[in-house]
């Protein structure tokens, strides 16, 4: 579902002032354009690059994914926002290295061998993820990290970081 927005244009014709308008549709979740590409579809490219598992893309998978959900809540769990925030909360306030060791634990935790542990739905020290109305615009979407639609390596992290803060701050305006 595309939700469309207008834009007014301004520019100039032989001189005088003219206006247009134009219909710019985009995604009803998170306020990206879904033009040329729409989130879902930046979703599946930037997933194929990070099970890479190679930098700048695949140590931030988690992040990626984490962001992607919270910002498009209709494709989460309510059960497993908790750890998508925590996620989240963890690379904005303390780095990858703090999501790397989440993840981790969560991957153990969800491991066939080891299918008598349970995926914890409060991670300690992580506040839990607000309950209020889900944002429906963000100011960095995942539209701002694929920037031509093909994700460029160089500024990755940095796109990422913008967008993780982003989607917090969403959040926590709620």
């Amino acid at each position: 579902m595309l939700v469309a927005h207008h834009r007014v244009l301004r520019g100039k014709e032989h001189g005088r002032a003219k206006q247009w308008a134009v219909l710019v549709t985009g995604c009803p979740e998170c306020g990206a354009p879904a033009e040329p590409h729409s989130c879902e579809e930046l979703f599946h490219v930037v997933l194929a690059l990070d099970h890479s598992r190679r930098p700048p893309r695949g140590p931030l998978h988690g992040v990626t994914v984490s962001c992607f959900l919270l910002q498009h809540p209709s494709r989460l769990p309510a059960p497993d926002r908790a750890r998508t925030w925590a996620i989240l909360h963890a690379y904005v306030n303390e780095g990858l290295t703090a999501v790397t060791r989440l993840t981790e634990g969560m991957r153990r935790a969800n491991s066939h061998q080891n299918r008598a542990a349970a995926l914890p739905d409060i991670v300690t020290g992580v506040p839990t993820p607000p309950l209020g109305p889900t944002p429906t615009a963000f100011s960095v979407t995942i539209n701002d990290v694929a920037q031509d639609g093909t994700f460029p390596a160089v500024g990755f992290p940095e796109r990422v970081n913008a967008w993780a803060t982003a989607t917090v701050a969403g959040w926590r305006s709620q």
